[in-house]
C-alpha cells in the first residue's frame, strides 16, 4: 500500500489523471498567471478559471484569453505537453493608460544615458533668464526623484549657442560631452557646470572616442560571446542594429542577407515556446533570438536601401578569416562588405565592434587605444551621432527592448506600441502627436517618456510626458 501510494502521488504530481476506465492518463499543468492578477481566464473561447492558478489539460494546442477590466486581452495558441508546465506569464497593459507631464518649460535636444537612469536636454522658454540652459533627471526607482523633477546642470552663456549642440553621454554615464560650433566641452551630470570656466577639449577628443569605444567593444565581446557561434557569426558579419535585451538572454538585429539558422544550434529545453519562428532570415528582417529556449522571431521589417545603395560605394577590406572558415559551421552567410572607420555609420545604422571575436587575441592585447576607430566619424558631430546610435536603438530600428527584457517598444507612424519578443500581443500605447525622434522606457518599465505638446500654438514648447503602463 505504502509502495502504491507513493507510487500514485508521484504520477498526480507529473499531472497524470486516472479516468473512466480506470487508467492513468498524462496531462499537462498550464500555470496561467498575469500581472496583474486577478485576471479571467478563457480556454477555446471558454471561461476556466482566473489567474493565478493551474489547470490540468490534456495534451495539444489551446487558444488561451486572459482578460481584465480595464486592460488590453492576451492572447496566445500554446502547445500543452503531458508532464510539463507551460506557463502565460502574461503582463497586461492598460487600455486607458495615465498621462503625466514631466517637465514644463520644455525640452530640446533629449538625451538618455547609456544606463537608462537619467534623460539630459535643454531647456529655453523658462519664465527667467537663468532658468535657461541643460537639465538632467533623474529616473531612478523611487518616489523622491519623481518628486525632485529636473535639476539644472548649466545656465545658457555668451557665446555658447545652446539650441544648435549635441548632447552625448560617456558610456558609463558619468559625463556629457557638449558639442556645438567647432567647441567641446565637458560636464558633471551632478552639479552646476559654469560653461564659461569648462575646457574646450577638441583636441583630444579623438584619444577620448577611441577610449569610449574600447569600453563599448569589451563590453559587446562579452555580451555576445553567450551566445551560439551562428549568432555571433551573423551579429558581426550580416546584421546591423544588433542589440542586447537588458538581461542578455535575447538579442534583437537587421538581418542584411540571406541565411539560415539551424535547428541544434543549442539543446532544446522542456516546455519551450511553442510561438511560430522564423530561421531562414531575410534581409531587412528585425529578429529576435532566445538563447534559453534557442528560438528565433520575426519581429518587424527594416529599409535597406540606404544600407545597400552606401554599400556598393565602399571597397572592400582584406577579407579576413571567417567563423565559417575557423569552425565549419553549417550557416551560409554571404561575405558581407565592412564599411571603414570612417563610414558614415547613421547611414547603416548601428554596427558591431567585436568584430575579432573569433580571432585568439582579442584587440585590447594586438592594439593601443587610438585603434577602436569604427565609431569616429569624418566631423565630431558624426562620431556624436554614431554613439548615440550604438546606445539606442531608438536611433536605428525605431524599435526597443523594455526593461523586462521580454517586451518591445516600437512605432508604427503616430502610433506607439507594444508587444512581446516573440511578435504576438501587440497593443496599442498612444496614438496622437508626438515627436517621433525621442521615445523612451522608464528603467523600471512602469512608463513611457515621450515628447509632445498638446497645443499647436508656436509659444507653446514640446515638453516631456509619461505614459503610465502599471
Amino acid at each position: 500500500m505504502i509502495i502504491g501510494g507513493t507510487y500514485f502521488a508521484i504520477q498526480l504530481a507529473k499531472g497524470y489523471r486516472p479516468t473512466l476506465t480506470g487508467n492513468l492518463q498524462g496531462t499537462g499543468l498550464l500555470a496561467a498567471n498575469s500581472f496583474p492578477n486577478g485576471a479571467q481566464v478563457y480556454l477555446n473561447g471558454k471561461l476556466a478559471t482566473a489567474t493565478d492558478a493551474t489547470v490540468n489539460l490534456d495534451p495539444g494546442e489551446y487558444t488561451i484569453e486572459i482578460k481584465k477590466d480595464g486592460f488590453s486581452t492576451w492572447k496566445k495558441t500554446l502547445t500543452i505537453e503531458k508532464e510539463l508546465v507551460t506557463q502565460t506569464n502574461a503582463v497586461l497593459f492598460p487600455a486607458v493608460p495615465g498621462f503625466t507631464p514631466l517637465t514644463y518649460t520644455g525640452a530640446i535636444h533629449v538625451s538618455p544615458s547609456p544606463d537608462g537612469q537619467r534623460l539630459a536636454f535643454y531647456v529655453a522658454s523658462a519664465s527667467a533668464q537663468a532658468k535657461n540652459g541643460l537639465y538632467v533627471l533623474d529616473l531612478a526607482d523611487n518616489l523622491l526623484s519623481v518628486k525632485k523633477g529636473p535639476h539644472q546642470i548649466s545656465q545658457e552663456a555668451r557665446g555658447f549657442n545652446l539650441s544648435q549642440a549635441i548632447i552625448i553621454w560617456s558610456p558609463d554615464s558619468a559625463q556629457l560631452l557638449l558639442s556645438f560650433e567647432g567647441k567641446n566641452v565637458m560636464l558633471d551630470p551632478n552639479k552646476m557646470n559654469t560653461l564659461t570656466e569648462l575646457q574646450d577639449v577638441s583636441y583630444k577628443l579623438p584619444r577620448l572616442f577611441s577610449e569610449w569605444e574600447e569600453e563599448l567593444y569589451k563590453r559587446e565581446r562579452t555580451s555576445l560571446a553567450k551566445f551560439p557561434d551562428e549568432i555571433q557569426q551573423i551579429a558581426t558579419e550580416s546584421a546591423i542594429n544588433v542589440y542586447f535585451s537588458p538581461d542578455e538572454e535575447r538579442v534583437m538585429y537587421t538581418a542584411t542577407a540571406s541565411a539560415t539558422l539551424p535547428d541544434n544550434i543549442l539543446p532544446s529545453i522542456p516546455a519551450a515556446s511553442s510561438q511560430p519562428q522564423e530561421r531562414t532570415l531575410q534581409p531587412g528582417g528585425v529578429y529576435v533570438f532566445d538563447r534559453k529556449e534557442n528560438r528565433n522571431f520575426r519581429v518587424g521589417t527594416d529599409d535597406l536601401k540606404k544600407y545597400i545603395t552606401q554599400q556598393l560605394q565602399i571597397p572592400q577590406e582584406t577579407p579576413k578569416k571567417t567563423i565559417t572558415q575557423k569552425k565549419k559551421l553549417s550557416v551560409a552567410i554571404p561575405t558581407v562588405v565592412v564599411p571603414s572607420p570612417k563610414t558614415t555609420l547613421s547611414q547603416y545604422g548601428k554596427l558591431s565592434l567585436a568584430t575579432d571575436l573569433y580571432t585568439n587575441k582579442t584587440k585590447t592585447l594586438i592594439a593601443q587605444p587610438l585603434a577602436f576607430q569604427r565609431l569616429q566619424g569624418e566631423t565630431a558631430e558624426n562620431s556624436i551621432q554614431h554613439f548615440v546610435e550604438y546606445y539606442s536603438s531608438l536611433y536605428t530600428s525605431g524599435i526597443q527592448w523594455l526593461p523586462d527584457s521580454k517586451h518591445l517598444l516600437g512605432l508604427h507612424g503616430d502610433t506607439l506600441y507594444v508587444k512581446e519578443y516573440d511578435g504576438t500581443n501587440e497593443n496599442t500605447l498612444y496614438s496622437g502627436q508626438f515627436n517621433e525622434t525621442f521615445v523612451y522606457p522608464w528603467p523600471n518599465g512602469s512608463k513611457i517618456i515621450l515628447l509632445t505638446r498638446f497645443s499647436q500654438a508656436i509659444d507653446n514648447p514640446t515638453n516631456l510626458y509619461a505614459i503610465t503602463l502599471r
